[in-house]
C-alpha cells in the first residue's frame, strides 16, 4: 500500500492466532507521532505479539497495523526493535553492531565513516569506552545499551521495544528508564515509542498511555492517559495521590478481567 510514512500509528481490528488459538482478537489503537505508549498486561495477553506484528515480524489473520498511511507488509528500518534479550551479534565487536544500524540508515555510507557515527551513539549511552570490545565482554546492562545505541543509529520514526529492562536489576533498570527517557526526548523529532511491560510503575514513570491487555484473548481491557509533567521523579511521583490512583485503577482492570475469565470457564 503506497503511502507517507510518518510517526504516527494505528492498529485496526487486529486479529492473530496460532494453530486454531485466537492470541489478540479486535486490538484498535491510535499512537499519536513523537508519543509513549506503553503495553501493560499478563503474561499471555499477547502483548510482545503486538508488538512483533506492529514491527513487522508477524501478519495478522485480519485487521492491519498502518504507519502514516502505509500498511505494514513487513520488518522495516522505519521500526527500530529493541528485545528483552539484547540480539547483539556475538562475533562483532560492540562498535560493529551500531555500525550495522548506521549502515541500514545510510547504505551508501563507508565502513570507516559508519564507525565514527557509531562511536557518537555509543557515547550518547555511556558506552565509548567499550566500544572495542564484544558483547560477552560487557554486563546485561551494558550490552542493553549497546542494543538501544543501535536501534537509535537507525534514526527510526518508531522505537519498539519489548521488556527491555526485564531481565536487569532494579538499579540498572532504573538507571537504562533515566537514560531512554533522556535519549528520547533530545531528539528531534521524537521517535513514536511503543514499550511492553509487565510492570505498573514502569508504564506510569515512562509513558504519556498505558493499553492495558486483558488474556485469553489479548485485547485491550483499558486505555489511561498519563496525566504527569515531564520531566518526572520518582519521587515526586510516589508521593503523588494521582499516582496511586491510577495504579489502583490499573490493578482493577486486570483483577476484574480475571475474575471475568476465571468465571466464564
Amino acid at each position: 500500500m503506497s503511502g507517507e510514512t510518518t510517526g504516527a500509528l494505528r492498529v485496526e481490528g487486529l486479529r492473530f492466532g496460532y494453530g486454531g488459538t485466537t492470541v489478540l482478537d479486535g486490538i484498535d489503537l491510535a499512537v499519536e507521532e513523537g508519543s509513549f505508549l506503553a503495553l501493560l498486561g499478563p503474561s499471555g495477553s499477547g502483548k510482545s505479539t503486538l508488538l512483533r506484528l506492529i514491527a513487522g515480524l508477524e501478519q495478522p489473520g485480519r485487521g492491519r497495523v498502518l504507519t502514516g498511511d502505509r500498511q505494514v507488509a513487513g520488518p522495516g528500518i522505519e521500526r527500530a526493535v529493541v528485545f528483552q534479550n539484547y540480539a547483539l551479534f556475538p562475533w562483532m565487536r560492540v562498535v560493529d553492531n551500531v555500525a550495522e544500524g548506521v549502515r541500514k540508515a545510510a547504505p551508501g555510507i563507508s565502513r570507516a565513516e559508519a564507525r565514527v557515527r557509531a562511536v557518537d551513539y555509543l557515547e550518547r549511552v555511556g558506552l565509548r569506552d567499550v566500544a572495542e570490545r564484544y558483547p560477552f565482554e560487557l554486563s546485561g546492562g551494558m550490552q542493553q545499551r549497546a542494543a538501544i545505541a543501535r536501534a537509535l543509529a537507525l534514526e527510526s520514526p518508531f522505537l519498539l521495544m519489548d521488556e527491555p529492562f526485564g531481565a536487569l536489576d532494579p538499579v540498572n533498570r532504573a538507571r537504562l528508564q533515566d537514560l531512554l527517557i533522556g535519549l528520547w526526548q533530545a531528539r528531534t523529532p521524537r521517535p513514536t515509542v511503543v514499550f511492553v511491560t509487565h510492570d505498573v510503575d514502569e508504564a506510569l514513570l515512562l509513558a504519556d498511555r498505558v493499553a492495558v491487555l486483558g488474556a485469553s484473548p489479548g485485547r485491550v481491557i483499558e486505555d489511561f492517559a498519563v496525566p504527569f509533567e515531564r520531566p518526572r521523579s520518582r519521587a515526586a511521583l510516589f508521593a503523588d495521590d494521582r499516582f496511586h490512583a491510577l495504579r489502583e485503577s490499573i490493578a482493577e482492570a486486570l483483577d476484574a478481567d480475571t475474575l471475568a475469565r476465571l468465571a466464564s470457564a
